[in-house]
């Protein structure tokens, strides 16, 4: 049977594991990693210290992509020592409780991690279409007669994310925004305006990938479709079109709230910001 694969965050019982009967050592997490890994992408592996009532030792939680690699996983691992010397047990999780029903959007590293790995690095490429300044001032409070004002640099990015090979091609805009708690320093400034540039060209290509679905097939090959349900306004404008709304702002602002696990540690502030072409490494 064919499985979909989305740019989000995986959810399900029959995507993650449960490892237990793990003896403590040093690197558990990278050991468990390493085994694991080899049945097909990973999204995390988290171990724990068992509870007190559960006595010495720890248990995992190793979350793949594929439901098909993770019950793959399963047969393959339960039962065997891997990298220890008593045998582990390993079971798809049963338990419904903490399986969430709202999907998140992949940051825009695991978005490249996953295309990566299931097209391949060289059959998608990003470039940023637009990447606009659309900074203002949050509201005042005029309480005892004093006006509090608290700056924030906000940019406006679109992306556009093309599988040449598949005859796709989707966009995504979102909006970057961090605070300047002191205006009067430059320095300040200068580096909020890199985590806003940063914080929306990221968002911005996760969301470009979401209306890109992955089908793997029963024999293990790939296809791709586009998501039309996703589909947005600014998919149908010309890319003049688009770079005109976003450099006035004639765009809502409060549509491109991200819902999704873009943080900051995901986009080193050693690393530029993406060029207009950006490559897949």
């Amino acid at each position: 049977m064919a499985e979909l694969l989305e740019f989000r965050v995986p959810a399900g019982r029959d995507r993650t594991l449960l490892v237990w009967g793990l003896e403590p050592a040093p690197g558990l997490e990278h050991s468990l990693f390493s085994a694991f890994s080899k049945f097909g992408l990973l999204y995390s592996v988290r171990a724990h210290r068992n509870a007190a009532v559960a006595g010495p030792g720890y248990y995992a939680i190793v979350k793949f992509y594929s439901a098909g690699d993770a019950g793959r996983a399963q047969r393959a691992c339960n039962g065997q020592r891997l990298f220890q010397k008593s045998p582990l047990k390993v079971c798809v999780c049963t338990k419904q409780k903490g399986f969430q029903q709202h999907f998140l959007a992949l940051n825009s590293n695991k978005c490249q991690e996953l295309a990566n790995h299931y097209l391949g690095f060289n059959s998608w490429s990003s470039r940023i279409i637009a990447l606009q300044n659309v900074s203002g001032f949050d509201g005042e409070n005029e309480e005892l007669g004093e006006t509090l004002q608290k700056q924030a640099v906000k940019y406006l990015c679109a992306v556009e994310v093309t599988l040449p090979n598949h005859g796709i091609r989707t966009r995504g805009v979102a909006l970057g925004e961090a605070d300047v708690e002191n205006g009067e320093d430059p320095l300040e400034f200068v580096t909020a305006t890199r985590r806003a540039q940063k914080l929306a060209a990221g968002r911005a290509l996760s969301n470009a990938f979401q209306k890109i679905l992955i089908i793997i097939l029963e024999n293990r090959k790939v296809a791709v479709e586009y998501n039309s349900t996703l589909e947005e306004l600014t998919d149908s404008l010309t890319e003049e079109e688009l770079k005109g709304l976003v450099q006035v702002n004639e765009l809502s602002l409060e549509q491109f709230d991200f819902e999704g696990e873009e943080v900051l540690s995901d986009l080193s502030f050693d690393d530029e910001l993406p060029s207009r072409e950006m490559p897949s490494n």
